[in-house]
C-alpha cells in the first residue's frame, strides 16, 4: 500500500507541475491520451517554464530524484540550456528545513548548547542539498582543545525524517528492477537488481555523516601535499552520525564561471588539473570522490592556494580493487593507443564477454565506435554518446555489465561535463594518458617489481634469520613423519601376513569340508 501511495504521489506531482504533457506525447493513441490531455489542461503548473517544472518536480519527489537531476545538470551537451540551468539549482539550492530544527539537532548531537560550542553560529543555512544542509560558525576553545578558539567551521546537519522516504523509493526501484529482469533478456544482462543494490548501499552510506567524515579524512591524507586539491579537516570530537563539524573552506563554486574568470583563474589549467585529480584518485589510490557536481566543488582564490580545487561532500565515494584498477588502466591505455585488438582481448580475458567470442569481430566493433572520436577537442565529442554506442555494441556481444563500475562511469560523465564547461578545447585523451602510463609502469612494470621487493623487505628481514631453524624443524618433522610411516608400514605388513595365514587356513578348511562332502556323496551313491 505504501508503494502504491508513493506511485500516486509521483503521478500527482507530475500533474501538479505540468509534466503530464510529456506522457501525453509518449502515449500514441487511445483513451489514456485523452484522459492525460484533460489532466494537462487542469495542471496548476502548466504556465511555468519547462525547466522550472522539471526542477520543482524532482525537488518535490525527494533525494533520489534530486540526485538524478544533479547528474543530468552536468550534461549541457545533452540537455537544452534552459533545462540544464534549472537543474543546476539542485546542486546546492534545495529548500532548507527550519533553523530551529537544525539548531535542535545540533545541540542534541553535541550534548551542549550552541553557545557552549560556538562563539558565533549562523542559524540560516548557507547551502542546502538533498540529504543535508550546512551552517557556518566560529568554534569556542575548551580545556581539551584550546587551539580551536576562533576557528571558522562548517557544520553539516542531516535532514530529519529522510530515511523512510529513501527506503520507499528504493523499494520501488527494486520492484522495477525485478520486472525488467523478468521481461527483458537485455535487462537480465544489465543486472538491474545488483545495480540498485549498489546504489542502495551508497545512498545509505551517505546518510551516515560519520562515514562521510572518514571518507574525507582518507582523501585528505592522500592529497595532503597536493598543489591541485584541498580537502577540509574534520573535528572528530564534534562529529556524529547526523552532525559533523569540519574546517570552513573559502572559495567560489566552480559553476560560477563569470566570477572565476573575473578573478583571473586559468580555465585551461583548471580543466587539465581536474582530469588529473580524477584519474589519480581512481588509479593511484583506488578511492575517488563520486559526487563531483559543481555544488560540491569550489576553487580557492586565496593568494597561497589560488586556483586549487576544493572538494566537499564525501557521502558517496567509490572504491576499486587492484584487479579492477589493472583491468581499467590496461583498457584505457589500449584505447588511447588505438589498440582495439588488445581492448577486445582484455574483455575476453576478464570474462566480461563469452569465451567463444571472436577477437577479430569484437575488435572491429570497438574500432567502429571509438575511432571517429580521436584527435578531436572535447567540444566535438561526447563520452555520453560514446558510452551509448559502446552499450549498443555490448548488447550484441552479450557483455556482462559490472555493477561495481557503474559509480565510476557516472563520475567519469560528471568529470567530462565539468571539463567541457571549463575548456571545450581540452584533449581528454592526451591529458589522461601520461597518468595511466605512469600508473601502469608503477604497478605492472619493472618498477612494480622493485617496489614490491621494497615493500616485502621488512618481512624478509624478519624471516631470513629464522630460515636455518625453520629448515631444520622441517627436516626433523619429515624424519619423524618417515618413522611414523615406517611403523605404520610394519603394522600393515604384520596384518597382511596374518591375513594370509588366515586365508590359507580358511582355504584348507574349505577344501577339507568340500572333500568330506564329496566323499559322503560318493559313498551314498555307491550304497544306492
Amino acid at each position: 500500500m505504501r508503494r502504491l501511495a508513493r506511485l500516486s504521489f509521483i503521478f500527482f506531482t507530475a500533474w501538479r507541475y505540468g509534466l503530464l504533457p510529456l506522457l501525453r506525447d509518449i502515449l500514441k493513441l487511445g483513451i489514456r491520451r485523452g484522459l492525460l490531455t484533460v489532466l494537462c489542461w487542469t495542471s496548476p503548473g502548466q504556465s511555468l517554464p519547462r525547466g522550472e517544472r522539471i526542477r520543482l518536480t524532482l525537488e518535490s519527489l525527494g533525494p533520489i530524484f534530486v540526485k538524478f537531476g544533479q547528474v543530468l545538470s552536468t550534461r549541457r551537451d545533452l540537455l537544452p540550456e534552459d533545462i540544464a540551468d534549472e537543474l543546476a539549482k539542485l546542486q546546492d539550492q534545495v529548500p532548507p528545513f527550519s533553523n530551529a530544527e537544525s539548531c535542535r539537532l545540533i545541540e542534541q548531537a553535541l550534548g551542549q548548547s550552541i553557545e557552549e560550542v560556538f562563539i558565533s553560529f549562523d542559524a540560516t543555512s548557507v547551502a542546502s542539498a538533498s540529504v543535508a544542509q550546512v551552517h557556518f560558525g566560529l568554534l569556542r576553545g575548551n580545556e581539551k582543545h584550546p587551539e580551536w578558539e576562533g576557528r571558522a567551521v562548517a557544520v553539516k546537519v542531516l535532514r530529519p525524517g529522510i530515511l523512510p522516504i529513501i527506503d520507499g523509493d528504493l523499494a520501488l526501484l527494486y520492484d522495477l528492477a525485478k520486472i525488467i529482469e523478468k521481461l527483458s533478456e537485455d535487462g537480465r544482462r544489465l543486472k538491474p537488481r545488483e545495480n540498485v543494490a549498489e546504489f542502495d548501499t551508497y545512498l545509505h552510506d551517505e546518510l551516515d555523516l560519520m562515514r562521510e567524515a572518514a571518507n574525507a579524512s582518507q582523501l585528505r591524507r592522500y592529497f595532503v601535499d597536493s598543489k591541485k586539491l584541498m580537502i577540509p579537516e574534520m573535528y572528530w570530537d564534534l562529529c556524529h552520525t547526523n552532525v559533523i563539524v569540519m574546517e570552513k573552506m573559502d572559495g567560489i563554486s566552480i559553476g560560477r564561471a563569470t566570477e572565476l574568470r573575473a578573478a583571473g583563474v586559468d580555465f585551461k589549467k583548471l580543466a587539465a588539473d581536474g582530469v588529473e585529480i580524477f584519474f589519480t584518485q581512481v588509479f593511484e589510490h583506488g578511492f575517488f570522490h563520486a559526487d563531483m557536481h559543481p555544488g560540491n566543488i569550489m576553487i580557492s582564490l586565496e593568494p597561497e592556494t589560488f586556483g586549487r580545487f576544493i572538494s566537499l561532500d564525501f557521502g558517496i565515494v567509490g572504491a576499486l580493487s587492484q584487479s579492477d584498477k589493472s583491468y581499467l588502466a590496461l583498457n584505457f591505455l589500449a584505447f588511447f593507443n588505438r589498440d582495439y585488438r588488445r581492448v577486445a582481448e582484455l574483455h575476453i580475458e576478464s570474462g566480461w564477454v563469452p569465451a567463444n567470442t571472436r577477437v577479430e569481430e569484437l575488435e572491429g566493433a570497438v574500432r567502429s565506435v571509438c575511432e571517429p572520436y580521436f584527435d578531436r577537442p572535447l567540444k566535438e565529442i561526447s563520452l555520453g554518446i560514446v558510452l551509448m554506442r559502446l552499450f549498443q555494441t555490448s548488447r550484441r556481444f552479450k557483455v556482462e555489465i559490472q555493477p561495481q563500475l557503474t559509480l565510476l562511469q557516472k563520475t567519469l560523465l560528471n568529470v567530462e561535463g565539468l571539463a567541457r564547461q571549463l575548456d571545450p578545447d581540452l584533449d581528454l585523451w592526451k591529458t589522461a594518458k601520461p597518468i595511466l602510463e605512469k600508473w601502469v609502469s608503477q604497478q605492472l612494470g619493472w618498477r612494480a617489481l622493485v617496489d614490491g621487493i621494497k615493500a616485502e623487505a621488512p618481512s624478509w628481514a624478519q624471516i631470513l634469520p629464522t630460515l636455518p631453524r625453520l629448515i631444520a624443524e622441517s627436516l626433523a618433522q619429515a624424519r619423524i613423519h618417515r618413522k611414523d610411516q615406517n611403523t605404520e608400514l610394519k603394522v600393515l605388513k604384520g596384518l597382511l601376513l596374518q591375513e594370509r595365514r588366515t586365508h590359507r587356513l580358511l582355504v584348507g578348511a574349505l577344501l577339507f569340508a568340500g572333500g568330506f562332502l564329496v566323499g559322503i556323496l560318493i559313498i551314498g551313491l555307491g550304497l544306492y
